[in-house]
């Protein structure tokens, strides 16, 4: 059989399936007493669901195997009571990102890779009746006069929607999971880092060095950035700031900040920049932004350089010299008018180190460079590469593997290290590392 004809084939039992599911959703939702539902917890109203299409089925449905049944009395209560073909997905802890194009076309992320789920929605009604759902529980609206939109579900998945006549594929969705959060040293029994390089990160954070978390798109810049965090001791009162709350800090003193999007009305809108303002009234000892994206990377770097050192950020970019000309683009963004020598002399004397991220072709996420920002004043940004990863041939199974290569730590950054009372690890001291470490 062509592949085309078998993805047709596909797509009808997919599609005949959904279209059984809507029937019995709808015979279920006319019989439910919806009275009695109310002031029942989430679990009762499931299992009162559950119950009375049993009954249904077993008075007039087609005949099925009691796992097919189980599956499919799940299926039309998710429906009813959640996100309805998503929800499986959304309790699939190996998923970390959802990709719906259209109805009938939903992909899935697992461990980094890309891959077809055989879900699928009966027709773009369905699919927009449960993006309504979502963007409706955090009081936001898709329309043609606006039509996309940013959310967040109540469980913490950002959501983005974008549908026609934007979308020319149908309504889209895309629900981004969010993974547990990782302490350093799980990530360097994931091959993230190694332990020399945690050594010296850790030294680095504690003395107060201000870094900035580089990568592409899915790289693993806020896993990281929540796993550095960790290294800041609970002592410090630390301020977070984010788009979309994704952070899960370890210390007791944290308070947390997150941008809301303008309500129906178009009112009501607080930026990144407005929380940044608004942090240094808050005296926070650390200043942590999810992602700089736009004007507020020049609050940001002037917090830095007024008594809020060693505070941490992330930006998308795609190697450590991007990372500072991307910065300085963002911070231009300002309505201010602030010449670009000016800018780089902020950016030279607030951000101290860059740490890279990249995503691998076997979807590992690694560090896979850590510089030292060496530039002063208004001069051309000098980096000064301390940590590299070296890439091996790719393994027969498509593998990923290398070595981390260390380098000599600039004097200047030894000083502040060791005046701040913490030690820096042998291997970078010495002349560049030729050891490999796996």
């Amino acid at each position: 059989m062509a592949l085309r004809d078998r993805i047709g084939q596909e797509r009808t039992t997919r599609r005949e399936s959904v279209n059984l599911v809507s029937i019995y959703l709808e015979r279920l939702l006319a019989e439910v007493d919806r009275d009695a539902l109310h002031g029942l917890n989430e679990v009762q109203r499931r299992a009162r669901l559950e119950r009375q299409l049993g009954e249904i089925l077993s008075v007039e449905g087609p005949v099925m195997a009691d796992r097919e049944r189980s599956l499919f009395i799940r299926r039309v209560v998710d429906e009813a009571l959640g996100l309805g073909v998503l929800e499986p997905l959304l309790a699939d802890e190996s998923i970390t990102e959802i990709m719906v194009n259209g109805p009938h076309d939903v992909f899935v992320e697992r461990r980094g890779r890309l891959e077809r789920h055989p879900t699928a929605f009966a027709s773009e009604e369905q699919l927009m009746q449960t993006i309504d759902r979502i963007v409706s529980s955090v009081n936001r609206r898709v329309d043609e006069s606006s039509p996309m939109v940013d959310a967040r579900l109540a469980s913490g998945e950002r959501v983005n929607v974008i549908i026609p006549p934007l979308s020319l594929n149908g309504p889209t969705l895309t629900i981004r999971r969010f993974p547990r959060p990782y302490r350093l040293p799980e990530l360097v029994a994931k091959g993230t880092l190694d332990e020399v390089t945690l050594l010296l990160l850790s030294a680095l954070v504690r003395a107060r060095f201000s870094i900035v978390i580089s990568g592409g798109t899915g790289s693993g810049k806020t896993t990281f950035l929540n796993a550095l965090s960790g290294l800041i001791p609970a002592t410090e009162r630390i301020v977070t700031i984010e788009d979309a709350a994704e952070l899960s800090l370890q210390q007791e003193h944290v308070v947390r900040l997150e941008s809301r999007p303008p309500n129906v009305e178009g009112k009501g809108r607080v930026t990144i920049r407005d929380l940044v303002r608004n942090s240094l009234r808050m005296r926070p000892d650390r200043i942590i932004v999810g992602e700089v994206r736009g004007g507020e990377t020049l609050d940001m770097l002037q917090a830095m350089n007024t008594g809020h050192e060693g505070s941490l950020a992330t930006v998308h970019a795609n190697s450590p010299i991007d990372a500072m000309g991307r910065l300085e683009t963002l911070a231009s963004m300002s309505e201010l008018e602030i010449p670009v020598d000016t800018i780089r002399d902020q950016i030279n004397a607030a951000i101290d180190v860059v740490v890279q991220l990249a995503r691998g072709a076997d979807g590992s996420r690694r560090v896979t460079e850590i510089c030292a920002v060496e530039s002063t004043r208004r001069e051309a940004y000098r980096l000064t590469p301390i940590v590299q990863f070296e890439a091996a041939p790719m393994t027969p199974d498509r593998i990923v593997t290398g070595w981390f290569r260390h380098r000599p730590v600039p004097q200047t950054m030894l000083t502040r290290i060791t005046v701040a009372g913490e030690t820096v690890p042998q291997a970078f001291h010495r002349p560049p590392d030729e050891g490999r470490v796996p």
